[in-house]
């Protein structure tokens, strides 16, 4: 499968895509610092700059489509201007016309699949009149020119399906922290399965990939599982441990865990620590830092040193995160930006505008999960 990334940012969805196997055809993004990171891990992928100037019937036909469009204009932290007030977040429609360009050109072939990000404060905006236009326009991609109503008592949930004969659409609002995350971060995630009814399946009715157990939105549980077995790359396996606080010999139990993946990047993709149940906090007991640089294969193990802050005086400041952190909030390798020169100012906003990679790694594991069954 094909994945092209729109709004890309710090290039998310191409490396949940990549760690599932797909192929990353094309980007577009326009802000200079996100656009050098993703040079620097995706060399060789054509980025297509500002959407306002590209044809989707000039571009490669890809089977994915993702893109979340800006959000200043719906989140209830700004004023509300709504898709058609704001002139940020509007450039919804700018999707919408790249992907229409794209299926005309391809006699409704691509794209499959549409993954569309972004805040909570769209289900509100303009009286909830602006995410009936969005689903509207999804609709409308599919040739289906019938209005989608507002539901009574004039609400949009935070979850719903819309089912049809040729199209189905469902969205969830996932939140970071559920997904293994030391963040607060909820996002709409919608699934359009253009001429399929795959689209609950893939947010709500999972079933893990090869042996892993299903991935959840509950409370307690563990990243998204990890993907193996993706064509056109390497594969890498790892184990996490953690030490004994204060220095002391030895490993603590409960913190170990053996993965394998496979991505098609030059580098290894490794993401946060799994609690295994425990009930220790993780900066009580592990350091937050994660795996850098190229991984070792054949099972080489890389340990994660904890932080003896065990029987001691707890000292409390509050501070400012560092760009690292915000790197490592959104479930990201410390090595992601290396190579990438920039600002401060710039790594904040890329951090701070992109999504977090567990959550967009659970919809593309479900998009490959649905399309391999249908291949079996």
């Amino acid at each position: 499968m094909k994945i092209g990334s729109l709004f890309d940012g710090s290039g998310t969805a191409p490396l949940a895509a990549a760690m599932c196997g797909m192929d990353v055809a094309w980007i577009s993004e326009i802000e200079p610092y996100p656009c050098r990171v993703t040079a620097a891990r995706f060399p060789g992928v054509p980025n297509h700059g500002d959407i306002t100037r590209m044809r989707g019937d000039e571009i490669e036909p890809v089977d994915v489509i993702v893109g979340g469009s800006p959000c200043q204009d719906l989140s209830i932290a700004g004023a509300q201007k709504g898709l058609e007030g704001g002139s940020r977040s509007s450039l919804f429609f700018e999707m919408i016309r790249v992907i229409r360009e794209m299926r005309e050109a391809t006699y409704g072939v691509y794209p499959t699949f549409v993954v569309w990000e972004n805040v909570p404060g769209a289900f509100s905006s303009n009286g909830g009149e602006d995410f009936r236009a969005v689903l509207e326009n999804f609709a409308n991609l599919t040739w289906r020119s019938d209005p989608i109503s507002i539901p009574r008592p004039d609400k949009w949930l935070p979850s719903g399906i819309i089912m049809e004969n040729s199209f189905s659409i469902g969205w969830r609002t996932l939140d970071a922290q559920y997904w293994g995350v030391p963040q607060r971060r909820r996002r709409i995630y919608l699934v359009l399965d253009i001429g399929g009814w795959s689209a609950p399946e893939i947010l709500f009715k999972r079933k893990g990939l090869r042996g892993h157990p299903p991935s959840s939105g509950e409370a307690g549980e563990g990243t998204a599982a990890d993907a193996e077995g993706g064509a056109g790359g390497g594969s890498w396996a790892f184990k996490e441990r953690a030490r004994k606080p204060g220095g002391g010999k030895g490993f603590l139990p409960g913190y170990e865990r053996a993965f394998t993946l496979s991505t098609n990047v030059d580098q290894s993709i490794c993401y946060g620590i799994e609690n295994s149940g425990r009930t220790h906090g993780i900066a009580d007991t592990l350091d937050a830092s994660y795996f850098k640089g190229p991984g070792a294969r054949n099972g080489n193990e890389r340990e994660i040193v904890s932080i003896p802050c065990k029987d001691r005086e707890r000292k409390y400041i509050v501070r400012r995160l560092t760009p690292l952190e915000c790197c490592r909030l959104q479930g990201f390798p410390d090595w992601w930006e290396d190579g990438a020169e920039g600002s401060d100012t710039a790594r904040y906003k890329m951090w701070g505008n992109g999504m977090a990679l567990p959550n967009i790694l659970y919809v593309m594991e479900g998009i490959r999960e649905v399309v391999g069954d249908a291949a079996d």
